[in-house]
């Protein structure tokens, strides 16, 4: 019989996991501050629960997707929190995105409660979560993952473990990093294609076809294409991750100059757009710039 799971933080990216466990055929109860967000997921079949510590207790595993390290270790700990509820022995899966430090921490107070950790955060965009193709970067004890690892393939396409408790978050920090790096460097071809005269549809396709292409460019591009920039990632995240990728950096001491100078556009980008802007608006401080925009038509709004 499949374990029931309590799932907590149904914003984006959570949501979409959510919903994917309970087509998996998973007990899933639900909790997020937004009422209405677990009345959608009620209507596809999950359990809404009153709190963490609730849900957890009923469940008696617990999935976490949830926006920083500060808001985790809230529902983590808090006199409502998962921990209040969860029985020892279970276990807590924190699919958000935390650099190591924090995961490590946050797992030895889930030891001194008797409950198991998993880090389980996940790489490919909200629009694969949806379809459940993302991809899982899992961290911590191998016999672990493997009693939950039915619960992780039916959000997930393709899952990675890393290593123990702290690999994952390595992985996905450096990820995240490509991906903006990436995201802010499409931009600026997609500029110079639009400068030198170029059907930008074109030179789209073209650089798709290419070997300058990378998955940001052949996904993201397209909604700066369209012009909706939709990518339901905001500045704020962005940031929050590419600080994690130069706090590592600066204890391995590894000079970071590209993501440094990434992390400083993004600022950039928060200061003119506020930090709830999508990320992929990023772009459009290089349109501001120059006055010229980037659409084609033929381009999706949302992927």
């Amino acid at each position: 019989m499949p374990l029931a799971y309590a799932f907590i933080g149904l914003g984006h990216l959570g949501a979409n996991l959510a919903a994917c466990l309970v087509r998996g055929g998973f007990e899933v109860i639900v909790y997020d501050r937004n009422p209405e967000a677990v009345e959608r997921l009620a209507a596809l079949g999950a359990v809404a629960a009153t709190g963490p510590a609730n849900a957890a207790a009923r469940a008696g595993n617990a999935i976490t997707c949830l926006p920083s390290p500060k808001v985790s270790e809230a529902v983590l700990t808090g006199p409502d929190g998962l921990l209040a509820g969860l029985p020892k022995g279970g276990t807590w899966i924190e699919m958000s995105t935390n650099g190591r430090d924090e995961i490590l921490r946050l797992a030895d107070l889930a030891v001194e409660a008797g409950v198991y950790t998993l880090e389980c955060p996940v790489t490919g965009g909200v629009h694969l979560a949806a379809e459940g193709r993302i991809t899982a970067l899992v961290g911590g004890d191998a016999a672990l993952y493997q009693r939950h690892r039915p619960a992780i393939e039916a959000m997930c396409a393709r899952a990675f473990l890393m290593g123990p408790i702290g690999s994952a978050a390595v992985i996905k920090v450096i990820t995240n990093m490509l991906a903006f790096i990436h995201l802010v460097a499409a931009g600026e071809a997609l500029m110079l294609a639009r400068k030198g005269g170029l059907d930008l549809a074109q030179a789209y396709h073209a650089i798709s076809a290419s070997s300058g292409s990378s998955f940001v460019h052949e996904t993201e591009s397209q909604l700066v294409l369209n012009g909706s920039y939709d990518i339901g990632f905001t500045m704020d995240l962005a940031l929050k991750d590419l600080g994690f990728a130069l706090d590592m950096a600066r204890e391995g001491g590894v000079p970071l100059d590209l993501a440094a100078r990434v992390a400083a556009i993004f600022e950039q980008g928060k200061a003119a757009y506020g930090g709830d802007a999508w990320s992929t608006m990023i772009v459009k401080l290089l349109e501001d710039a120059t006055g010229t925009d980037l659409r084609a038509p033929g381009f999706p709004a949302k992927l």
